[in-house]
């Protein structure tokens, strides 16, 4: 975990301890994070579209409500226009000084957009979206890429230490969210792949156990392989052993991977693995069996399919 020196972050912590948390969006993820913050006795308040009860959690009746005077005002939010439409409303309600931290997963543009509103209001924004899924979010082993101010970062660090196991300051606005498209950009690569190749063995008559022993220890060695292998009962458990029943589903890989491929069209960068998984993430969801399935469903697709 991530952390000051021990001095400092001692000190620190005893400053920040009970802060006054506005929470809205509290979907899948949401939810079970705000808990994990009213659980180490922040003041937390709530606010989603739908009626949701969190235990330990007030519920606020608007989005200004919940932001009015609060500390920290956290927002996990479906994507950028909405987060665009949420900060308009709740920037107005927060005092100056707080931190707006917004940890859904969202375009470069929307978040740097939001963090220079912000900042316009004396605010300090702070775009941090994380990995870990839905599990990582109830056991509080989140991890945070965070982009933003120190001051900022500072700030938030206690909390994100509640509900995660690491954070990473990834330098100024907006580059949270880059870390994020990037790192599942590869994951979506590294999934497809990996996928391929276990269909390819399966036809060559290379026992899946036998092709996991060797590539886990050698050079094609990845987190898809290793820790998330999509063959059922090869490695460690993964939702391979569940029926694919979905972990990170193939839909949100999908709306990653759109997010690459927006960010990069607007920086001019060539990723053609990157555009090509998009493709087959798109086909797979929209036009296959995909929607609802785990995003390592990848491999039976795989298995049913020939080369033309």
């Amino acid at each position: 975990m991530l952390r000051p020196v021990e001095g400092e972050q001692l000190t620190f912590a005893r400053n920040t301890q009970g802060m006054k948390i506005g929470f809205i969006g509290l979907g899948n993820m949401g939810a079970p994070m705000a808990a994990n913050l009213a659980k180490a006795r922040h003041d937390v308040t709530g606010y989603d579209m739908a009626t949701v009860t969190v235990d330990g959690v007030s519920t606020a009746r608007t989005a200004e409500d919940a932001a009015r005077e609060a500390d920290v005002v956290i927002t996990m939010l479906p994507n950028g226009d909405i987060l665009r439409a949420v900060a308009a409303q709740i920037i107005p309600a927060m005092r100056k000084g707080a931190v707006l931290l917004d940890c859904s997963t969202v375009d470069v543009d929307s978040a740097r957009a939001v963090a220079a509103d912000a900042e316009a209001a004396g605010l300090l924004p702070l775009d941090a979206p994380v990995s870990g899924g839905i599990g990582g979010a109830a056991a509080g082993t989140l991890t945070f890429m965070v982009g933003g101010s120190d001051e900022a970062y500072q700030t938030a660090l206690p909390l994100f230490e509640t509900m995660g196991q690491k954070s990473v300051h990834c330098g100024s606005s907006g580059n949270g969210q880059a870390a994020k498209i990037c790192n599942n950009m590869i994951l979506g690569v590294t999934m497809i792949a990996t996928c391929e190749a276990f269909a390819l063995a399966d036809k060559l008559g290379l026992d899946r156990q036998a092709m996991y022993d060797v590539v886990s220890t050698s050079s094609g060695y990845s987190w898809s392989m290793n820790a998330y292998c999509p063959a059922p009962g090869i490695g460690p458990k993964t939702p391979s052993d569940n029926g694919y029943a979905p972990g990170f589903a193939s839909e949100l890989m999908l709306k990653d991977l759109r997010l690459s491929q927006q960010a990069a069209d607007a920086s001019d960068a060539d990723t053609p693995l990157g555009q090509a998984a998009t493709e087959l993430y798109r086909q797979f969801v929209e036009e296959e069996e995909g929607l609802g399935r785990d995003f390592s469903a990848m491999l039976p697709r795989f298995e049913k399919r020939g080369r033309g």
